[in-house]
């Protein structure tokens, strides 16, 4: 399984070389996070080189979207805000990236394997449909009133909160899985804590948002399991907050009013009396060093 991050910097993380195999060029990646189990991964990519990729089949559901340059998918030509997502079993046309083209790279339930092939090879299944869409060209739902239960609420993943606009970029009809943008207001403001059936992940694409694990900002990412507590949530009052946010099922919210956390023993070498000794560190994420000190030291 993948660790709870919260925050990472990506500026913080190390380059690698791109796991894009059967590609000509050169390309590098940072790892926000990764499943080292099998293989499922959240990357950063950025192409050095002019590159390209036949057409094929990937072992892992794959998505792209693209932070700023181009990117050609069969007969579709993507820049900043495309996206393409190639659930598991579906035969993808050749893709060409262009030099200093950066990418979100996302794969789920498998590793970066990668075969050659054409429609009618082992593998592809007939049923399976390669999702292209301009995130730039769409039009942003305004969450006004979800308890109404429209149908469209639930077509985004659960039912949203008001205060947020929604691009809905891929959903599994069956499971539920999503990858959508979300848009928060100026100010917005969210308090309850909250928690999850699914996993939640996000990278900030623009402005600034403060909640109990700190402020994120452009460049910033989280991954969190299903079941993290999280929230008092306050987006920038100029700008709101714009995320690229995933869950792989429907997102259903668990709201916890006045929580606590509470650790109780008595020292033997630490405390009042030991100067220097600090108190201990509860369960926390992992974190990178650009997202400062912890908001809140007691949270777990």
């Amino acid at each position: 399984m993948r660790p709870h991050v919260e925050l990472i910097d990506e500026r913080d993380l190390m380059w690698h070389a791109a796991e894009l195999p059967q590609g000509d060029g050169e390309a590098r990646q940072r790892h926000l996070s990764y499943d080292e189990e099998n293989g499922a991964a959240s990357l950063k990519v950025e192409f050095v080189t002019d590159w390209q990729r036949p057409a094929g089949l990937h072992a892992a559901q794959t998505e792209w979207f693209v932070l700023e340059g181009e990117v050609e998918i069969g007969a579709h030509r993507l820049g900043k805000g495309g996206y393409w997502c190639a659930p598991q079993g579906t035969w993808t046309p050749q893709v060409k990236a262009a030099k200093d083209t950066k990418i979100l790279l996302f794969r789920e339930f498998a590793d970066a394997q990668f075969t050659p092939t054409d429609r009618n090879g082992a593998g592809v299944k007939p049923e399976a449909e390669l999702m292209v869409c301009d995130s730039e060209a769409m039009q942003w739902y305004d969450v006004v009133d979800p308890d109404n239960g429209s149908p469209m609420d639930f077509e985004r993943g659960g039912t949203p909160v008001p205060g947020l606009f929604i691009k809905l970029l891929y959903r599994n009809p069956v499971t539920g899985f999503y990858t959508r943008l979300i848009k928060a207001k100026p100010g917005w403001r969210e308090h309850p804590l909250a928690h999850h059936p699914v996993f939640e992940e996000a990278y900030c694409l623009d402005g600034e948002f403060d909640y109990n694990f700190g402020t994120m900002a452009p460049g910033q990412y989280f991954f969190r399991p299903a079941g993290v507590r999280h929230g008092d949530f306050t987006a920038g009052e100029k700008e709101g907050c714009t995320w690229i946010l995933r869950c792989d099922g429907d997102l259903v919210d668990w709201y916890t009013e006045n929580a606590s956390v509470e650790m109780k023993g008595d020292p033997v070498n630490w405390g009042d009396d030991f100067p220097g000794s600090e108190p201990p560190v509860y369960i926390q994420p992992v974190r990178s060093r650009s997202t400062g000190a912890w908001k809140d030291p007691s949270y777990q």
